[in-house]
């Protein structure tokens, strides 16, 4: 009992330190690239959060289900957002979010 109790917490400290790097990835970064890498790292975090919080609770077969649609919908945004970025990168040559802040329309 207590090994596992050991695991949660290790798991939980390993989960809240990913979601921190991804938010910091997302924040402090001007490159479209590293925002998306960002997105994908917090979204990781939320799925293993999810698991963590279904192994505890006992619903397993709940959490399964959740980070699965979670990973679908993962996919989606990501790949969407890939699309803006190389369309951005091609009409203006660079993923630099600085160099789009005095944009107009």
């Amino acid at each position: 009992m207590a090994d596992s109790v050991y695991v949660f917490w290790l798991f939980g400290i390993f989960v809240a330190l990913l979601a921190i790097v991804g938010f910091y990835c997302i924040l402090i970064t001007s490159n479209l690239i590293r925002t998306l890498i960002g997105m994908e790292i917090v979204t990781k975090a939320v799925t293993f959060l999810i698991i963590l919080v279904g192994r505890s609770t006992g619903n397993t077969g709940l959490a399964q289900s959740f980070a699965i649609t979670l990973i679908v919908v993962e996919v989606v945004v990501i790949v969407v957002a890939s699309g803006v970025v190389i369309s951005v990168f091609r009409r203006n040559g660079s993923i630099d979010v600085n160099l789009f802040r005095n944009l107009k329309g």
